[in-house]
């Protein structure tokens, strides 16, 4: 599953989310979180998110019946730290992650940043992966961090709300994903999500690439199995 936006979305969503980690993944499943979990992540050191305690309990409880979770950072939460790691036990990446996914190698990246189509949301991802833009906000105190960043966020996701301009940067993405499988034979699927597109398709002798979409779309999430891959819609 990606790009759940916890902090930026309705309470529904929420909600929705909360009962899919209740009741979907079980017992001999794995939790693939392909970026974009939280609007906002950033830890400092004795410091998380109060906004998200429920959400990470809810994740906790995943984690206590023995379901491993991965989370790849996204353009939203690639400020995470050891809370993740050390205290929920989260395998975590800041950015791309090569996973043994049902006896599949696949490649995974959330997708911000390698074919942007509009230059200010090329230009926010630059600034937000340099590690000095990361080392000044921890000077910041949390109350007035946190502030800032949701005054900010409804503003900044305005370059990502226009249609035509997904729809073109879904097609560069499949694309993207055409050529990282013709350099790699070694990889059987690539991941990745970021457009809020959701798409399955073989494109390189029977290697595919997918997009399970965005939860906070109608709680939409991807299901990977040996025999087959398939995009599911969350009731």
């Amino acid at each position: 599953m990606a790009d759940v936006h916890l902090g930026q979305v309705p309470v529904t969503v929420e909600q929705a989310f909360h009962r899919f980690l209740a009741t979907v993944p079980q017992p001999g499943d794995g939790l693939l979180i392909n970026g974009d979990l939280f609007d906002f992540w950033y830890e400092y050191r004795a410091v998380i998110p109060r906004r998200h305690f429920t959400n990470v309990a809810k994740l906790a409880a995943v984690r206590e019946r023995g379901i491993p979770i991965t989370l790849v950072g996204g353009n939203h939460d690639r400020w995470g730290g050891d809370f993740l790691t050390r205290d929920l036990g989260i395998q975590y990446f800041r950015g791309d992650a090569e996973l043994d996914l049902a006896g599949r190698h696949a490649f995974v990246t959330h997708g911000d940043g390698l074919n942007e189509q509009h230059w200010s949301a090329a230009f926010l991802n630059r600034f937000l992966r340099s590690p000095a833009t990361i080392s000044a906000f921890r000077w910041i105190h949390p109350d007035v961090g946190h502030w800032l960043v949701q005054r900010l966020s409804g503003r900044l996701a305005d370059t990502t709300r226009d249609a035509a301009v997904l729809d073109r940067a879904a097609v560069a993405q499949r694309e993207w994903a055409r050529a990282l499988l013709t350099r790699r034979p070694d990889v059987q699927l690539v991941i990745m999500a970021h457009t809020h597109r959701p798409r399955y398709e073989a494109l390189v002798e029977g290697r595919a690439y997918l997009n399970p979409g965005a939860f906070l779309d109608g709680g939409r999430y991807a299901v990977i199995t040996r025999e087959r891959v398939e995009l599911k819609t969350f009731a």
